[in-house]
């Protein structure tokens, strides 16, 4: 974890974070001595993950953020726990889908719910706030909505990708208001219980295969390499990066 010192006491809501990357991006500003707000659907998730982490600094904000109504929930959680909200993490998503072809009008719906309305929802419920305080938003978007990855499911792809020019789009309005709006896309990422785990336990060799040929760093990152990015992209260094989606995927994509 790298070191921030101006995130001390900082109010920060980390959407998804009792698992995967939301949770490294959670426990980094809590090492930073910021006041985090544990997001998800699940009040035991988020009580198991509060009393693992064991930090005085760390709130429950428990709700469905791709419901429009539990997103008004969760910021009114956030601001009776915490009085105010800085920092926003847009971090629910899923690339669980059907393979390409075989789209339906319900994976759309959930496809879109999970990666675009679960950012989309919380940010419009939290976006005052944050105008107020002059704070920071960061989506985690993926490669996939960026250009076209061989047998990601379509549903996923369009749906990061109507996530990514809603940060490029908003984050002018956002600007002349002092407000910063950034994304970052993940390429191959694991951790527990990711897909990734899955596919290495199903077969490592092809796993291995695969990341050699497509990834010029010829390994799969861990979730501490977004939760730095991110930490960076929401710090006073980044003070003038807004409206930029910056991926990190070891070289995976080729698009320019």
């Amino acid at each position: 974890m790298i070191n921030f010192k101006e995130f001390k006491n900082k109010t920060v809501l980390v959407t998804g974070s009792t698992k995967g990357i939301g949770l490294d991006i959670a426990k980094n500003f809590i090492y930073n001595g910021a006041k985090v707000a544990i997001n998800s659907r699940n009040k035991i998730d988020i009580k198991n993950t509060i009393k693992k982490l064991g930090a005085n600094n760390i709130y429950s904000a428990c709700g469905d953020v791709s419901n429009s109504k539990d997103s008004k929930k969760v910021f009114k959680s956030v601001m009776k726990s915490m009085g105010k909200l800085e920092i926003l993490v847009c971090n629910v998503g899923s690339g669980e889908s059907v393979k390409p072809g075989e789209e339906n009008h319900l994976e759309w719906k959930k496809a879109f719910d999970k990666n675009f309305w679960s950012a989309i929802n919380i940010i419009e419920s939290c976006k005052n706030e944050l105008i107020r305080n002059k704070g920071v938003i960061i989506c985690i978007s993926s490669i996939c909505g960026s250009e076209l990855i061989p047998n990601a499911p379509t549903t996923y792809s369009v749906a990061k990708s109507a996530l990514n020019t809603y940060v490029k789009s908003i984050s002018r309005p956002f600007g002349n208001l002092g407000l910063r709006i950034n994304a970052v896309s993940p390429g191959n990422i694991l951790f527990k219980g990711s897909v990734w785990e899955k596919k290495i336990k199903k077969n490592k060799k092809e796993v291995i295969k695969l990341i050699d040929q497509n990834v010029s760093l010829k390994k799969i990152g861990i979730p501490q390499d977004i939760s730095n990015l991110v930490l960076w992209l929401s710090s006073d260094k980044a003070n003038f990066i807004t409206g930029t989606i910056i991926t990190a995927d070891g070289g995976q994509t080729r698009s320019f």
